[in-house]
């Protein structure tokens, strides 16, 4: 199976669920990530601020940002790239892109070695750490540039497959949670 019909038959299973199911979803994950060692002891945390469809990460950005964890979200700033900025509360995000996803409003922070663990998003995963995101590489780049940062990719249960076809800029994930 290709990257494009791996991604037609995850957004097929996506349909299966009512917006209630896929909530208790991302519950039941987030409660994990939270219980996460690696999360609990982490001091600076690169996260992402989901968009529809996604496991809802929005109520776990406040509450590490609360519990005083720098929390990281993207900011896309070009068809290649994303830049982080730190993550300041809900009044500081911006609706950017064609698909009006809330991006944080600062100046970006360059300074990657800080940063304990990212919690990244994908399309599919497999249980080995194996990720597919939406085509664009903006993830795969952003993770090159930080290879000491432990990789904990975030998912739904049926977005997990047992492989997936992957090119050799593909970054894996240390672990996954779903």
């Amino acid at each position: 199976m290709d990257k494009q019909a791996v991604r037609h038959l995850i957004n097929q299973r996506k349909r299966q669920f009512t917006e209630q199911q896929l909530s208790r979803l991302s519950l039941a994950a987030l409660e994990k990530v939270e219980r996460h060692p690696k999360v609990m002891a982490a001091h600076t945390i690169l996260l992402y601020y989901s968009m529809k469809g996604e496991v809802d990460t929005h109520d776990l950005v406040d509450r590490l940002w609360q519990q005083g964890k720098t929390v990281l979200l993207p900011r896309v700033v070009s068809d290649t790239d994303m830049e982080l900025v730190a993550y300041t509360g809900r009044d500081h995000l911006r609706a950017a892109g064609a698909f009006h996803i809330l991006e944080p409003v600062g100046p970006p922070v360059t300074d990657y070695r800080a940063i304990d663990i990212a919690i990244i998003p994908g399309v599919a995963f497999t249980a080995d750490g194996k990720r597919l995101g939406h085509g664009r590489g903006y993830y795969d780049r952003l993770l090159a540039a930080m290879p000491q940062v432990y990789r904990l990719g975030l998912c739904f249960p049926f977005q997990l497959l047992p492989d997936l076809p992957t090119s050799a800029f593909d970054m894996t994930m240390d672990e996954v949670v779903d």
